[in-house]
């Protein structure tokens, strides 16, 4: 076989008439993924994103019918409520606060989450297993050890920040930019990419690339998820830590629902 591209030819087989165009190298990702296997984006995929916008706004409308949400008094710029909270897509960043410059927790963190996200693509480039969850039974396992690890380090990170905040035991000593950005900086870095680190140090035989974005992937999510829940149901007045059924003046953190 040559390198040659051959002449456009054209042949039949049972009732299917085939053209064959050019010749090139394996392997190919289409392979064995013609019409018989493929999903049109419309009307298959169209109707489908259809009847979920439906379901959607039913179940808020059902919602809404046993919910009430009135709303408060004008605000008063004299009185601050006391918790002030955040909407809760924002609850995370509020709790994040509360452990590092503000700088560093509302603009620099997030945007190194979103380059993260954005920059899997090009990070793992393998097409093996593309478009199946976990890709393999040991991206399952890791998927839910980077889970429960993280469901047990960022409430302790929140816990230990809370009782021994750098800030405090470092002020006047060490400079605000230490206390308030690079030690609680590189705490929350240094748990965040244990899992990670752990798959490159100790499995990096049988580690490969897409492993380590699905630790990586699935730390942030729950590391959002943690923080979400602490800033919502553990901050009472204050903003300090409690039980949820032991907010002291008789503060509630479903009052807000």
């Amino acid at each position: 076989m040559t390198d040659s591209l051959p002449t456009k030819q054209v042949f039949t087989k049972g009732t299917k008439t085939y053209s064959l165009v050019e010749i090139v190298k394996a392997p190919l990702t289409m392979v064995e993924k013609g019409p018989d296997h493929t999903l049109f984006a419309f009307p298959i995929v169209a109707i489908l994103e259809l009847l979920l916008t439906l379901g959607m706004t039913l179940a808020l409308l059902i919602f809404s019918l046993f919910k009430n949400a009135p709303l408060e008094e004008l605000a008063n710029p004299l009185v601050t409520t006391d918790p002030a909270k955040a909407p809760w897509y924002f609850m995370g960043l509020q709790e994040l606060l509360e452990h590092m410059h503000p700088t560093l927790a509302g603009v620099i963190l997030p945007a190194l989450v979103v380059l993260f996200l954005i920059a899997i693509p090009y990070i793992d480039q393998d097409r093996t297993h593309a478009g199946k969850w976990f890709s393999t039974p040991r991206g399952k396992r890791i998927t839910l050890f980077s889970a429960i690890y993280t469901a047990a380090a960022m409430p302790l990170f929140v816990i230990l920040s809370s009782m021994f905040p750098p800030r405090e035991l470092f002020r006047g000593v060490l400079p605000d930019l230490l206390t308030q950005s690079v030690i609680p900086g590189a705490v929350l870095f240094t748990l965040a990419l244990l899992p990670a680190l752990w798959l490159i140090v100790a499995q990096r035989k049988q580690t490969n690339t897409r492993e380590v974005m699905l630790a990586l992937f699935t730390v942030f999510i729950v590391a959002a998820a943690v923080f979400t829940l602490t800033g919502f149901l553990f901050r009472g007045p204050g903003f300090k830590l409690y039980l949820p059924w032991n907010m002291p003046n008789g503060y509630n953190p479903f009052d807000g629902l």
